[in-house]
């Protein structure tokens, strides 16, 4: 079975990552998977939530896709002030995964925000949106280190993400738009640089799928995070 792209099975989209591609926030990148494009902003505030234990801090994101990120106009996710079901579970997603790459009490008391905003969707806009609004709150961790406003950097580990599935029975990695309309199994991956599993969201669209092909889809995730890890370190040690 040929790839639309032409894409060996384990092979990524190309990935382009630009950073500070915004002047305000403390780390902005606009993160290109393929021609899924995503802009990521970090902006850090003083005080955290009060659900939040005292002296530690908070990591959160907010998700949404411009009107024309998709083939045809969709309605701005906000609606009488409430999200989309979809966007409110992608947020919520991103949030729980960047949280994992920080050491909340080392950040101190104040939240940082990574906005992530779909500018064209082709697939992956959670994924790309992870793999991206890490770069970013790196970027804003690390100003915070320079200011001196915290002692040490508060990141522990990368993170990144990609998604999997079988098409037509077979397991690919990096679904585009149209492999994922078509995918009978699909999974996203969210791992660290230690190798750890932060979240897996796996489901069966057109049949159910075996814990085999699970692991299938998991190694071929894990191959393509490790490439994203790379371009992620080669850029903030850039």
């Amino acid at each position: 079975m040929q790839r639309i792209d032409g894409r060996a099975y384990d092979e990524l989209r190309p990935v382009e990552i630009v950073t500070d591609f915004v002047k305000f926030p403390e780390g902005s990148v606009l993160i290109s998977c393929g021609n899924t494009k995503v802009l990521c902003c970090a902006s850090v505030e003083e005080g955290a939530p009060r659900h939040v234990p005292e002296g530690t801090g908070w990591v959160t994101a907010e998700y949404s896709m411009l009107p024309r990120a998709n083939r045809e106009r969709s309605r701005r996710d906000v609606s009488k002030l409430k999200l989309s079901p979809r966007s409110a579970e992608i947020q919520r997603l991103i949030g729980r995964s960047l949280r994992g790459a920080v050491d909340l009490a080392a950040l101190g008391e104040r939240t940082i925000t990574v906005d992530c905003d779909v500018l064209q969707g082709d697939g992956g806009t959670r994924t790309a949106s992870v793999t991206g609004g890490f770069i970013a709150l790196a970027i804003a961790c690390k100003k915070l280190v320079e200011s001196g406003a915290v002692e040490r950097n508060p990141i522990r580990h990368a993170v990144a993400a990609v998604s999997a599935g079988i098409v037509g029975d077979v397991p690919m990695l990096d679904l585009c738009y149209e492999e994922d309309s078509h995918a009978m199994v699909d999974l996203n991956c969210v791992m660290n640089d230690a190798g750890e599993l932060i979240e897996l969201q796996g489901t069966g669209e057109g049949r159910g799928f075996t814990v085999a092909e699970q692991q299938e889809l998991v190694r071929l995730c894990e191959k393509g995070i490790r490439e994203l890890l790379e371009k992620q370190r080669k850029i903030l040690e850039g």
